[in-house]
């Protein structure tokens, strides 16, 4: 057993629990039992249901070892899950002891035991799962950045200070837990690891307690990795959220996000990713907008939401390393309750969260890329694709103009403007936001795509000198096809951001664009053509 597991107190009554827990035939709605183990909890799919009991252990970082403490805990369960996923969560139950000696659930005789009960899901469309089997779809990843937001605003607010004065202490809890297996975690990379989080950690600590001041600590779900969401009705459910301890479970809104974000990078889904951090991105800022409307107020007014995380850019090396750094201290720990034949797979499992912690932390410098063109020109299925390959993880901010303008306005992304949207001020202003926003984002060393027609020469010229100041590299492309594609493509859209149609089209190919110096592409090819083209020059 682990030595940074104390008081365990695995008991007699706890053990008989398992055994009927275990047993078909003391439970009247199944003929055989499943049970999945954790390193805190043994889960056992009872037909319909399941019952979920905390172990007797307890760790640094949690502590079941007495029957009150897991009552508490249960209780506590429930109530921290019942608002995002009250299709599953049933209630704190008692496993009790009746006159006949026999354990039931929920019975009136004494309490031996306590349990979470719950309605059982398909665990085969768990997210952990999914993605065993392929990609999810671009719309499920935005859905699951916009469920993100949802249950972020409703989160309670926090203090930072306790939460902030925490994470040395996770470091140093997570640089033991490494030590312990010097044979999974080497020592030399071990203690490269923990270096380079407390030099990090030092570095942003101003920069967490001003978010924590503008209201991004809140009492999160606090453990939101891929296999805590479940698929119900098409849907994604977040459930288990933290139910330990409200200390843990508070953080960041941006290091609540981290966790969801590491898991899809670590397991070789870049690309949703980025998708993910990209909607959670906007979506955050559509429920902010900078001004409804750009003629009535200041333009250059910013909505300090919006900013403050893009400015939070900072921190995502630092949440993304500790997330992958905590999944394999706790990866390695369910090893103690496992079979002997599943050692060496979880051994390899926490070894690869380990490379990934170690992997976060690399310099990556930023870079900004501009991808321009006339409407239809496949601009915005460009920047998507190439995103999770330029900086460092989970891939650039994508600013997309066409997006930047509805939320000018306060509209939703597909919700269309009126023809005084698109006019020249309006335009101006735009254009001035996405130089300002790529400004903010490339100062916290993150990538930025621009997505926008940049017809004029003077708009080009701006974005090419934005990356100069920031002293970064820069590249720009320019997607070109013949107006006959470029009205077919604007004719065939649907739920999309631009309103361009093709009289938009006609009118964009009479303008005099000047001298246009970025890589041309010819994009009249099929999507995934162009995105390798476009790769190959920014490679």
């Amino acid at each position: 057993m682990h030595s940074d597991m104390l008081n365990i107190t695995t008991t007699t009554s706890q053990a008989e629990v398992i055994a009927f827990l275990s047993d078909p035939h003391k439970h009247s709605q199944a003929n055989t039992i499943q049970r999945i183990d954790t390193h805190a909890a043994m889960v056992f799919l009872i037909g319909p249901l399941a019952c979920k009991i905390k172990r007797a252990v307890a760790y640094p970082f949690l502590d079941f070892s007495t029957l009150e403490k897991r009552r508490l805990a249960c209780a506590h369960e429930i109530k921290v899950n019942q608002a995002n996923a009250p299709q599953i969560y049933i209630g704190a139950v008692a496993i009790t002891r009746q006159r006949d000696n026999q354990l039931e659930i929920d019975g009136s005789g004494e309490v031996v035991e306590w349990a979470v009960l719950m309605n059982r899901f398909d665990e085969n469309l768990t997210l952990d799962k999914v993605v065993e089997n392929g990609p999810i779809s671009d719309d499920l990843a935005n859905r699951l950045a916009c469920e993100m937001v949802r249950i972020q605003a409703q989160a309670p607010l926090r203090p930072a200070t306790p939460w902030i004065a925490d994470l040395a202490r996770y470091i140093n809890d997570n640089s033991k837990a490494f030590a312990r297996h010097a044979d999974i975690f080497p020592t030399a990379q071990a203690a490269g690891l923990e270096k380079a989080s407390l030099i990090a950690c030092q570095q942003i600590k101003p920069l967490l307690e001003r978010r924590g001041s503008a209201g991004h600590v809140r009492l999160c779900h606090g453990d939101a990795h891929l296999g805590n969401i479940v698929l119900i009705d098409g849907q994604p459910v977040f459930f288990d959220a933290i139910e330990f301890s409200d200390v843990i479970a508070t953080a960041d809104v941006l290091y609540d996000l981290a966790f969801l974000l590491m898991d899809l990078w670590h397991r070789g889904h870049a690309h949703e990713s980025n998708v993910v951090f990209n909607r959670y991105l906007s979506e955050c800022r559509a429920k902010n907008p900078q001004a409804k409307d750009p003629q009535a107020k200041d333009p250059q007014a910013k909505d300090p939401g919006a900013s403050d995380h893009y400015q939070g850019l900072a921190a995502l090396p630092f949440f993304l390393m500790m997330r992958a750094a905590i999944r394999a201290k706790v990866t390695i720990a369910r090893r103690d309750f496992c079979p002997k034949d599943q050692h060496a797979d979880i051994s390899a499992q926490a070894n690869a969260y380990f490379v990934t912690a170690c992997d976060f932390l690399n310099d990556t410098p930023p870079r900004l890329v501009a991808v321009g063109g006339l409407s239809g020109s496949g601009k915005s299925t460009v920047a998507a694709h190439i995103a999770a390959s330029i900086g460092r993880a989970p891939g650039a901010v994508v600013l997309r103009s066409d997006v930047m303008r509805k939320q000018l306005f306060g509209l939703c992304e597909t919700q269309s403007l009126p023809q005084e949207g698109y006019c020249e001020a309006t335009s101006q202003i735009v254009y001035e936001q996405l130089y300002e926003t790529a400004a903010e984002i490339l100062a916290t060393g993150h990538s930025v795509i621009v997505d926008a027609v940049f017809a004029r020469e003077t708009e080009r010229d701006m974005i090419a000198q934005i990356a100069q100041s920031a002293d970064v590299a820069f590249q720009g492309v320019w997607l070109e096809a013949p107006q006959e594609v470029l009205i077919e493509r604007v004719s065939t859209r649907q739920n999309d951001a631009s309103d361009a149609d093709e009289t938009v089209v006609r009118k964009q190919t009479s303008f005099d664009l000047g001298a246009i110096v970025w890589a041309r592409i010819n994009a009249a090819s099929q999507p995934d053509d162009v995105v390798a083209k476009v790769k190959s020059i920014l490679e």
